[in-house]
């Protein structure tokens, strides 16, 4: 098989291959020579087959049920993991340097510290480890981009910035200018990492079995949550049919880990009872991957995933079918069942499905003959159902070659053959009537865990520009202007009052002042005085710089383009603006209003509680805190 540097090498020769075969395209449509038009039409049908090929190849290797399976020694059913996003090297030194200088008039030197951070992050997030730490790594550049969307990517117009993303399961590529389509391939590769540590963990042992269901509900919920908040996304893996596949792949993935823990936790001692629960278990698992395959078998699906998880989903459906079966034939069969306790005769009454008259009509056996003859029937569907299995895998070219699986198939039909042999006795020809369905039914209820981006902060890195809800990418101010005030000594201040924090706003300007006459206006905001930076400055801090300047005041002001979210409210305004409030005719008294520390902290609470947090540390988390036990 592959490994990875391999799969890297057939993604740049993919990429070439695109290039070339681009380039021929446009020779194509613009010459007019025929001899030249078909030498170029044969290579471009050459290149279109090598293109094929390597897409062939790496959806074979990307999604190999081979690929991150468990390292335990004893034989489990492979579960399916998810391949992550490639991306490309973006340089953003050159487009946020210009939009700084640009947007926010200012020094784009002093940010080249924040900008190669910003860039060592999204450089290693590009080949995260396959662990908790990745997914933190992967964390902290979404919660980044939180801020960099904000501050450099405008509405209304592109810095010449494009994402570009490669298939997890083909390697096209795919290409966009929005951030959105940045924070779904991130999102995409922290839910597919997550599949990767369930499918990794022993599942031979409780503590492994628990982790890999945690995993497979946060892979889930990730998915999910993509789902809900991103559209009209350029790859086929962020298409909705294919996430909403996905999310019910992962639930149940996790259930078969759920159902798995069940029979390791009753291995030394199974009542009747449990029998018939892991029947139930075993039938709702086939009926859960009964609705997979229905949603992977879909036309904008199937011809996208590779064949061989079409196959697994299958056998599965038909592996626990058969489970199901033999769990209500051994419990049938048990020797304590001669003697059930009426709570066992109430679960063996809801047992089975209410079929048709043609079936086997017996609910509750009457006497041993009955019992033996339900019991025998379910181990015959039992056999049927794992040669379909076997089948099933003979008739993939990938997972005919997968020992586990083999293994795994084999010693349940070996168990179920064993079982009906043991059973049989004598022939009766009501042995070839089908056995009645068992009744799906679980007593767990799975819920997804959505994204915790609160559990992995970060700081802006671009905080020295001010308040992002004030200065971000979609609003405009004037470039900024340095007033100078000088009073005389029998002045009685510079004739403006201030409101507001980070920043501080001009509330009001006096007539005739020396405000006025220097051109400070209402709506203003401070942002320098003297040699300091008041973007960030309470209000109390900017009046006792202005307090302290003594009779000459050095100002940095800037003019919003849009000033009506400046305005201040009826009730703000009210005793609020005070023309000879002090010495230096600044008014200090004033409640928030717009652009006030309390508003200012509000959107700092909101930055980081965007989404409900649904757990303090992933550390130490049971996982039963996403699995209720009805």
């Amino acid at each position: 098989m592959k490994n990875i540097e391999e799969l890297f090498q057939d993604m740049q020769e993919e990429e070439n291959a695109i290039e070339l075969r681009a380039g021929a395209e446009n020779l194509f449509k613009a010459t007019t020579n025929r001899k030249l038009r078909e030498t170029v039409a044969l290579e471009l049908s050459f290149v279109n087959s090598n293109l094929q090929l390597l897409k062939e190849q790496l959806a074979e290797l990307n999604s190999s049920v081979e690929l991150y399976q468990s390292d335990s020694t004893d034989a489990v059913m492979p579960m399916i993991p998810l391949g992550l996003k490639e991306t490309k090297e973006i340089d953003f030194t050159d487009p946020f340097k210009d939009f700084i200088l640009e947007h926010y008039s200012e020094d784009a030197n002093q940010y080249e510290d924040a900008i190669t951070d910003f860039m060592d992050t999204r450089q290693a997030m590009r080949t995260p480890l396959r662990d908790n730490s990745g997914i933190a790594l992967l964390f902290r550049y979404y919660n980044q981009l939180y801020f960099v969307e904000r501050r450099f990517f405008p509405p209304d117009r592109s810095l010449g910035i494009y994402f570009e993303w490669f298939d997890s399961l083909t390697g096209v590529p795919s290409c966009q200018r929005t951030v959105a389509f940045e924070k779904a391939c991130v999102l995409f590769n922290i839910g597919a990492i997550y599949t990767q540590i369930g499918t990794k963990q022993d599942r031979c042992t409780a503590k492994g079995l628990d982790s890999a269901v945690d995993s497979f509900l946060r892979a889930a919920g990730t998915f999910k949550y993509i789902h809900e908040n991103f559209t009209n996304a350029p790859s086929m893996d962020l298409g909705p049919e294919m996430l909403e596949m996905l999310v019910q792949l992962m639930l149940a993935q996790a259930r078969e880990c759920l159902l798995e823990k069940l029979e390791l936790q009753s291995r030394e001692n199974r009542p009747i009872d449990i029998w018939f629960d892991l029947a139930q278990e075993a039938a709702q698992l086939s009926h859960c991957y009964e609705n997979v395959h229905q949603l992977i078998t879909h036309e904008t699906v199937r011809d996208y995933v590779p064949y061989s998880w079409i196959s697994l989903v299958q056998i599965k459906r038909e592996y626990f079918n058969g489970m199901a079966q033999y769990h209500a034939a051994t419990g049938i069969l048990h020797k304590e069942a001669a003697h059930m306790s009426p709570t066992t005769k109430d679960i063996l009454q809801f047992l089975h499905v209410e079929t048709a008259s043609t079936q086997l009509n017996i609910r509750i056996p009457k006497d041993d003959v009955e019992r033996r003859l339900l019991g025998k029937a379910h181990l015959r569907e039992s056999l049927v159902l794992h040669e379909e299995c076997q089948r099933l895998q003979r008739m993939c070219r990938e997972l005919k070659s997968k020992q586990a699986l083999t293994s795994v198939l084999r010693n349940a039909h070996r168990q179920a053959l064993q079982a009906y042999t043991t059973n049989e006795q004598e022939d009766d020809f009501r042995d070839l009537l089908d056995a009645p369905h068992i009744q799906p039914s679980t007593k767990f209820q799975l819920s997804l865990t959505t994204p915790d981006f609160a559990q992995h902060r970060v700081n802006d890195l671009f905080r020295a520009l001010g308040p992002i809800a004030i200065f971000s990418a979609k609003r405009h101010w004037t470039a900024p202007r340095l007033v100078q005030l000088h009073r005389g000594r029998n002045s009685d201040g510079f004739g403006f009052s201030v409101r507001g924090d980070a920043p501080v706003i001009i509330a009001n300007v006096e007539s005739s002042s020396l405000a006025e006459f220097g051109g400070v206006k209402e709506g203003d905001f401070i942002v320098f005085i003297s040699d300091r930076d008041v973007k960030w400055s309470s209000h109390d801090e900017v009046v006792t710089l202005i307090k302290n300047a003594g009779d000459s005041l050095s100002l940095k002001l800037v003019t919003p383009m849009d000033r009506n979210y400046l305005k201040p409210t009826k009730t703000s305004n009210k005793g609020s603006i005070s023309t000879h409030s002090s010495s230096s005719g600044v008014s200090s008294g004033m409640s928030s209003p717009s652009g006030s520390v309390a508003q200012h902290s509000s959107h700092k609470r909101l930055t980081w509680n965007l989404f409900k947090r649904h757990s303090t540390s992933r550390e130490g988390k049971d996982f039963f805190d996403n699995v209720i036990l009805r």
